[in-house]
């Protein structure tokens, strides 16, 4: 199982890069066009937003690297290490969009990595 920890990693950071690019789209949405009441209009416009679309393939990429993940190894050894995409986007949140990350939340992902260190250690 631990031969896999570098792809389970991929995986990790795949997925944490395509819920950046996801939230960096929906930044650059008009606000305006989401307003409007064309639903389908709105559903295209944010599906080909290129921060949306690039994070949408980024994400079948990182599904594609977790299904192989399942394949070799036990899915409770795999699973809790998606939870340290955590670490990544909540760095990201704070330095790259400047959102308020308070004490309580980083304790938060401090506490949910130190459960993921111990499901590896198994």
């Amino acid at each position: 199982m631990v031969n896999y920890i570098p792809l389970i990693l991929f995986t990790v950071l795949t997925n944490a890069i395509a819920q950046i690019f996801l939230k960096k789209g929906m930044l650059t949405m008009e606000s305006e066009s989401m307003r409007s009441g064309a639903v389908l209009t709105t559903v295209i416009q944010i599906v080909f937003n290129p921060y949306v679309f690039a994070g949408l393939c980024i994400f079948v990429i990182s599904m594609a690297s977790h299904l192989f993940v399942l394949s070799k190894v036990e899915l409770s050894f795999a699973y809790p290490f998606l939870s340290l995409a955590y670490v990544v986007v909540l760095a990201y949140a704070y330095y790259g969009f400047g959102e308020d990350v308070s004490f309580v939340r980083v304790a938060g992902v401090a506490l949910i990595c130190a459960g993921t260190l111990l499901v590896a250690q198994s």
